[in-house]
């Protein structure tokens, strides 16, 4: 490792420092008003604030580092979130903040709005309908047909509402270690969630399910893992993967006597570990979905808006040597990077399911905050940001080059048994054995932890063995920055190392 390596988290703060140092003094008397008045109100200590979080929230409110040191992180740069102390840390995780945490552009555009009007939905805004003509034009024919909502929760639970009002069918496929969101329609849907604790009362393997499920309109199939799944052959992979769908199929359709609703996929899996749809995947798994009365449902939550470099949207990847015609979806939902930060998701749709919910939910669609006047002018703001700084191209470049940095650090580290993704969407999936595969969970978490303590990086734990580093950076990443990353991770191994066994490290949330 380079003899600066420990500087550089000090180095960073103090170049987070000036920038910040330069931006307040350019502020007119106001402005600088209304930043002491912020200071003011964040001037508790972290003690206070965890003693206000033990007295009021519920345990079950999660923190992340809870084991190892929780952060109160008071302000955001770019790619640098900052604690009240002023140390800068590294973001790798925060796909919510996609132009940067606290970009200049999003930031005048919802301080411009909310100056002039905030609202409910019911009335007419210029920013609202040109936002919905902007996102419809991002996308294939035939999808053309937006609905805003709050969250990529919210979004996922309209999805499913859509397709059963379409289809008349709840039977749902989706994929093991997939999360959907929170709402109990969806917590539904995310065997990540359901398998973990007693909220549902899953049934048992019975009435042909082989798993366990909230109930039999839940089908789950196996996440088409090319690294540690029974498939690894890329050329064959997808198409023995999809008959796990045709599979669910047949048994709606032939056992059951029903539809299909429908297959909800993420574009990119991130919970089941950065899984990527080998090619062929889709266009077998959605023909079958289809001839069962089903629609597609793509989940671009985690990973739409350029985040995979090659695409703007994950349904539209193409593995390289393995190009093949794109599967457009029926549904596309979208939440996390689209307001930056502001509470901003959509449905895209065709117009053929927008209408079968018309005629057949014999109810109106209201969302009393969706896609308000303020968040649609962030919004706005994203999509003209992404676009004047060239961030997808960016997310092909820099994401590219930290996939390739990763890969380098894997022909000598064991620890590091894959390197996957596309753009800023990449998963390293660290093992203690490359022949077996068991999974390094301890030792992930012992690394995060780390990495958050020595070298001020934050990053993120997936993947059903939690033994997967998911590295989904706001999309200002820069080369350097990355460069710094794989350094750091480096020397968290050999710190590891040198602590010796870590087995007995309780996970890290990250």
């Amino acid at each position: 490792m380079s003899t600066l390596s420990p500087l550089v988290p000090f180095l960073g703060s103090i170049l987070v420092s000036v920038i910040l140092l330069k931006q307040e003094q350019s502020e007119k008397p106001e402005q600088q008003k209304k930043r002491t008045m912020t200071r003011n109100a964040v001037s508790m200590t972290k003690e206070a604030v965890m003693k206000l979080r033990r007295k009021y929230f519920s345990k079950s409110v999660s923190i992340s580092y809870a084991n190892s040191g929780p952060l109160m992180i008071v302000q955001g740069r770019g790619s640098h979130l900052i604690d009240e102390n002023g140390v800068a840390y590294l973001d790798t995780r925060n796909n919510v903040a996609h132009c940067g945490h606290s970009h200049p552009r999003v930031v005048k555009a919802v301080q411009d709005q909310v100056a002039q009007l905030n609202t409910n939905t019911r009335y007419l805004h210029p920013n609202v309908a040109t936002l919905g003509q902007r996102l419809s034009n991002l996308f294939p024919d035939p999808l053309e047909i937006v609905f805003f909502v709050n969250s990529g929760s919210e979004a996922n639970d309209l999805a499913l509402r859509l397709a059963r009002a379409c289809t008349g069918s709840k039977n749902t496929i989706v994929v093991d270690g997939s999360y959907h969101g929170h709402t109990m329609t969806v917590l539904e849907v995310s065997p990540y969630k359901y398998e973990q604790g007693g909220e549902f009362d899953l049934q048992p393997p019975k009435m042909g399910l082989k798993f366990q499920s909230p109930g039999r309109h839940i089908w789950k199939v196996p996440a088409p893992d090319i690294y540690r799944g029974p498939h690894r052959d890329i050329r064959t992979a997808g198409r023995e993967y999809a008959k796990t769908v045709e599979e669910a199929c047949h048994f709606y359709q032939k056992e059951c006597g029903e539809k299909v609703g429908a297959f909800l996929l993420e574009g990119g899996m991130s919970t089941p570990g950065a899984i990527l749809s080998p090619p062929g995947y889709l266009a077998h798994s959605v023909k079958a979905v289809r001839d069962a009365g089903g629609v597609f449902i793509a989940d671009e939550v985690q990973s739409g808006f350029g985040r995979f470099g090659t695409s703007f949207w994950a349904f539209q990847h193409q593995h390289p040597g393995h190009e093949e015609e794109v599967v457009v979806p029926d549904i596309v939902t979208m939440g996390k990077p689209f307001g930056n930060g502001m509470p901003l998701a959509a449905v895209v749709t065709t117009r053929a399911v927008a209408e079968a919910f018309e005629t057949n939910a014999h109810i109106e669609y209201f969302n009393t905050f969706g896609g308000n006047p303020v968040c649609a002018a962030a919004g706005l703001a994203v999509l003209d940001t992404i676009e004047a700084e060239k961030l997808q191209q960016k997310a092909v470049q820099v994401g590219g080059y930290l996939q390739d940095k990763f890969m380098a650090l894997q022909q000598h580290l064991e620890i590091i048994g894959d390197v996957r993704g596309s753009g800023f969407f990449i998963g390293v999936e660290l093992v203690r054995d490359r022949t077996t595969l068991e999974a390094a969970t301890e030792e992930t978490s012992y690394i995060c932890s780390v990495l958050k303590e020595k070298y001020k990086i934050l990053t993120s734990i997936d993947g059903i063995f939690e033994n997967v580093l998911m590295i989904k950076p706001p999309m200002v990443f820069s080369k350097a920055d990355a460069d710094y990353f794989v350094e750091s991770f480096e020397g968290a191994v050999g710190d590891m190392k040198a602590a010796g066994d870590v087995r007995s490290m309780e996970k890290t949330p990250t």
